[in-house]
């Protein structure tokens, strides 16, 4: 059999900020035998997320940070070539968490799953009936309990995971508040994701726009971004309020991450939590059912920002870091 080329981009440098592209490089290499208890991946669609800018940094973050010449780190989808787990099949669709940014990878497992392509495409895999989605679902249902009746804010609400955060809120009965940067954006995010209110950060007197968007206060706060926008939410939190920490786009490239209101916490009695969707892995199941219910019933709507080939994965992550995707950042290969 004629040995299989790969191409990878790698970490080449510690970006110094907003990444450049100098700070990786694309090279080539033959893919290895698989072992007993190995899969063999062939990446259709690469997933992008915030995520990977934290692994870039010298400092340990949730898992340790990317060696130099380190495969990036990233989820993608795309069928078995080759098997030696059983319980896999060469032909088999699959989602990988971890699989890189790369045209092949070796799994032996671990968040590792099949997908169903007559549920939804490939693409749908990688964002609402994937990370993504689940990451969404665990956070507003698991850790910030929304209920009926509560008023939710999700800061970058017309990404990947925001978008889906606020369509869930409503199903549940909620009150949903995005927040997105640009005129277009806010529009999408009430007319076509179906929020209550959408307030533009990037606009003047954006905090006194908030405070009219949510006259009786936030219940639950979905914390995408941090920074300004986070200081923003603090003042309208209602007594009791949830705040779900999912990422801090906005403070990933500064290499150092502010605090939050002390007081407000103790004042309002806020509970903040933190959470990694890996941690949750074993109510996988239970997301699919519901997610791919609403799904089929067109209950859900979804965006997708898609760019092709390898090449293009650096100025595609460069740019969702900057705000400049809309939906789910994905690269076709």
């Amino acid at each position: 059999m004629t040995a299989l080329l790969n191409r990878q981009i790698v970490l080449a440098r510690r970006p110094a900020g907003v990444p450049v592209p100098g700070d990786f490089r694309i090279v080539e290499s033959t893919v290895p035998d698989i072992q007993d208890g190995e899969v063999l991946i062939r990446h259709a669609y690469l997933g992008l997320a915030p995520a990977a800018r934290l692994r870039m940094s010298e400092t340990r973050s949730y898992r340790d940070p990317l060696a130099l010449g380190d495969v990036v780190y990233g989820q993608g989808c795309g069928v078995v070539v080759q098997s030696r787990k059983p319980g896999f099949e060469e032909g088999d669709a699959v989602m990988s968490i971890s699989g890189g940014w790369q045209d092949y990878s070796v799994s032996k497992g671990a968040g590792l799953d099949r997908i169903d392509t007559a549920v939804a495409p490939p693409t749908v895999w990688l964002g609402a009936l994937g990370t993504s989605g689940m990451t969404a679902w665990i956070g507003l249902l698991q850790i910030g309990r929304a209920r009926p009746g509560d008023t939710v804010v999700v800061s970058a609400a017309s990404g990947g995971v925001g978008s889906v955060v606020g369509q869930i809120a409503k199903l549940k009965g909620c009150r949903a508040v995005g927040i997105a940067g640009g005129e277009a954006k806010v529009r999408h995010v009430v007319d076509d994701l179906g929020f209550d209110a959408c307030v533009d950060y990037r606009a003047p007197g954006f905090a006194d726009a908030l405070q009219r968007a949510c006259p009786g206060g936030i219940d639950v706060y979905f914390e995408n971004v941090g920074g300004a926008v986070r200081d923003a939410v603090w003042p309208l939190m209602n007594t009791q309020g949830r705040i779900v920490v999912c990422g801090l786009i906005a403070e990933y490239n500064d290499g150092q991450l502010a605090g939050p209101g002390w007081f407000q916490i103790l004042a309002k009695r806020l509970e903040l939590r933190g959470f990694i969707m890996s941690d949750h892995a074993s109510l996988r199941p239970e997301f699919v059912a519901e997610m791919g219910a609403w799904y089929a019933a067109g209950k859900i709507t979804v965006k997708e920002d898609i760019s092709h080939g390898l090449e293009a994965v650096v100025p595609a992550f460069i740019g969702m870091l900057q705000g400049r995707n809309f939906g789910k950042t994905i690269v076709a290969l």
